[in-house]
């Protein structure tokens, strides 16, 4: 996405609203990403200073990491940064603080780059279809739903009987 802002550079504007699609081209493993990746704010300019202040929405699909049910999903996130001019910060600074800046190159702000960087960022590292998901049972493969799959009770290695049977014998 390309913004044009040079009316804000010249004074002609104090506000110039965005709203558009960026299209991310590879996303991290077991995820992926559906139309519709977009970004809607506002860049304000003001006494000098302009900055960029929006809301990111990112619609994707994945798998439970635990029970490896298809999961779709709204990522949404604020994108708020200052935006400076070509060569008014070394790029020691804006290596850095590359999470504060964008940089203008000739009146036209393209942020598609560190928009795609911070929903990498935001994704959650596991996908999970709720907090409480129990997995598969790793008996039969089954959905655990609640502590049960509908198997047998566990049974106990046999290897252990001998140790299970000390401990019985040490309760009574």
């Amino acid at each position: 996405m390309l913004i044009d802002l040079s009316a804000i550079l010249r004074g002609d504007i104090r506000e110039l609203e965005i709203d558009g699609e960026i299209f991310p081209d590879a996303a991290p493993y077991g995820i992926e990403y559906l139309p519709g990746v977009r970004i809607s704010g506002v860049v304000r300019g003001s006494g000098g200073l302009v900055t960029l202040t929006s809301r990111v929405k990112v619609p994707y699909r994945g798998e439970c990491a635990r029970c490896l049910d298809p999961i779709e999903a709204l990522l949404e996130f604020d994108f708020d940064r200052t935006i400076v001019t070509e060569g008014t910060l070394s790029d020691e600074v804006l290596e850095e603080k590359a999470d504060e800046y964008l940089v203008l190159k000739r009146g036209i702000l393209e942020p598609d780059e560190a928009i795609i960087e911070s929903i990498f960022l935001e994704l959650p590292s596991r996908l999970l279809c709720s907090p409480d998901c129990r997995g598969l049972c790793p008996k039969c493969g089954k959905k655990m739903i609640g502590d049960e799959c509908g198997c047998a009770p566990r049974e106990i290695d046999p290897r252990w009987s001998k140790l299970k049977a000390l401990l019985e014998s040490e309760d009574e």
